[in-house]
């Protein structure tokens, strides 16, 4: 397929833009189906307002080493290691014991 130019106006700021053939080649290689909605530099500053946590890099890597929290095992009373802060409400299972969990439905198709 042939791309072509394309003039878009910016949602933020109402200038135009172009959406470039090449661009528009490197969004469907990569499977993104829709067009940009922001022009560069109202993207690049969106961009720079979001929070400078260090957890998440570029590549979606961790930047900063995960917090975790430990429990006792509902089921075994052996320490377990756990990447969320547990309720008091709710059962906590070390690996072993949750995988001998049974699981429940997660079907959330509608029944006819």
């Amino acid at each position: 397929m042939a791309y072509v130019d394309k003039t878009l106006t910016c949602r933020d700021c109402g200038r135009s833009f172009v959406f470039s053939a090449g661009e528009q080649e490197f969004f469907a290689n990569h499977g993104l189906v829709h067009e940009p909605v922001r022009c560069p530099d109202c993207r690049a500053a969106r961009k720079a307002q979001r929070p400078a946590t260090g957890e998440v890099g570029p590549t979606g890597q961790r930047t900063t080493p995960r917090q975790y929290f430990e429990a006792v095992c509902s089921a075994c009373g052996q320490v377990a290691r756990l990447p969320f802060e547990p309720r008091l409400d709710r059962p906590v299972y070390c690996s072993d014991c949750f995988s001998r969990q049974p699981r429940a439905s997660t079907s959330h198709s509608p029944q006819y």
